[in-house]
């Protein structure tokens, strides 16, 4: 029961910074009924009690990338999906970009996959992600550019 509290909160903790980010860093993607959410973000904003108990390392050297898949339904409703999500992140054209290691962050009904790596400080980072948003189909390709400050 406590670790359900400790998943909430977290949970919550990146919901509400994810919408309190600019438009530009929660972004999705529509492919067929699906939404795929993505965003990455300093883990210096997240709570130094969150991230212990996660196993985030908090720096401000250190970003997460999140990944969070709806199904869009026929009568107009959401529902979460638990979509595996791998991918690399690197500066723009750096021809051995580094591997994500993405893990589930399950929160009630709510499920994300989340990966941590090392900003490379005011460089243009590329992401490509590869989500297997439906097991019947092939995975979704999502890429995008985004730049990072390390606050000091």
């Amino acid at each position: 029961m406590m670790h359900r509290a400790k998943l909430c909160r977290l949970f919550a903790t990146l919901l509400l910074f994810c919408l309190a980010l600019p438009l530009q860093a929660q972004q999705f993607e529509r492919v067929g009924n699906y939404q795929i959410h993505y965003s990455a973000v300093s883990t210096s904003f997240l709570s130094a009690d969150v991230a212990a108990e996660h196993g985030i390392q908090r720096s401000p050297a250190m970003a997460l990338v999140n990944v969070s898949v709806l199904e869009e339904r026929e009568d107009g409703t959401t529902r979460t999906v638990n979509a595996p999500v791998s991918g690399t992140v690197g500066s723009v054209g750096d021809s051995s970009p580094a591997s994500l290691s993405f893990r589930s962050l399950r929160t009630g009904d709510s499920v994300s996959q989340i990966a941590v790596f090392r900003i490379i400080e005011d460089e243009p980072m590329r992401f490509d992600l590869e989500v297997r948003h439906d097991r019947n189909e092939a995975p979704a390709d999502i890429g995008f550019i985004q730049r990072f400050t390390i606050d000091r």
